[in-house]
């Protein structure tokens, strides 16, 4: 492993303990941020590639996005006491970790899971806490565009994360407009077709490329190790960021 980037969902509090570490191994850390947005109902994801994670802008939607995703926890947890689902709102934090970590249903799985309501992760999601459950509660985020201009305006280099095919042609020439240079094309869970398509895109407009592992714990499934991504596949984002 030569390269490393840290693109946490709206927040930069981890870039800086993994350059301390990284910097024991030899290890390039790019320090960056994944931007939650929506569209319609539907999750848009900017990833910030070498943002400043001390740029003002960054820090002030980490402490915002971290407030809102709280009072929807909250909310989440007292729809679920109505379905006689008994999970505290202390259960979910122990399992989001340290402070800085924005909360999201993924902490919520993991105590509904420990608590016994779930048998996994996916079954918590499936049953209890997604889109279409009685506890799901929408999260207020920024729009795509505006998402897009927050990695611009903290020295950043936007590109929409893992952009579903049924939106990419309606929503790519706005998220364009407004700044954004690449996509993320290389995934775990991508198929052949998706990567081929993808980086077609990319080639016909000019746009950077980038993958990632979206290694989220432990226990997501995936080893640590079990996806990387290649430099020559991501040669032109690393020039563009000064590597």
């Amino acid at each position: 492993l030569d390269a490393i980037a840290i693109t946490d969902h709206d927040t930069v509090a981890g870039v800086a303990t993994a350059q301390g570490r990284a910097s024991k191994l030899s290890i390039q850390v790019i320090p960056g941020i994944e931007v939650s947005s929506t569209y319609g109902t539907t999750d848009v994801h900017v990833l910030g590639y070498f943002v400043d994670p001390r740029s003002a802008v960054l820090l002030e939607h980490g402490r915002v996005a971290g407030f809102r995703r709280a009072e929807r926890m909250r909310e989440m947890i007292e729809r679920l006491d109505r379905m006689k689902v008994k999970i505290s709102y202390g259960a979910v934090m122990d399992e989001a970790g340290p402070e800085g970590v924005v909360i999201g249903r993924p902490h919520l799985a993991k105590a509904l899971v420990k608590a016994g309501y779930a048998q996994s992760v996916w079954d918590a999601f499936e049953r209890l806490i997604g889109n279409e459950s009685e506890a799901f509660v929408p999260t207020h985020l920024l729009e795509p565009a505006e998402a897009v201009n927050l990695v611009l305006e903290a020295g950043g280099i936007p590109l929409w994360a893992h952009p579903p095919g049924q939106l990419v042609d309606s929503l790519l020439p706005l998220l364009l407009e407004a700044g954004l240079r690449g996509l993320e094309v290389y995934r775990p869970r991508s198929k052949k077709t998706d990567v081929i398509r993808l980086e077609s895109i990319c080639k016909a407009n000019g746009l950077l490329m980038s993958g990632g592992s979206d290694w989220h714990n432990p226990r997501s499934g995936r080893a640590l190790g079990d996806f990387y991504v290649q430099g020559h596949e991501i040669e032109d984002l690393l020039n563009a960021g000064g590597l």
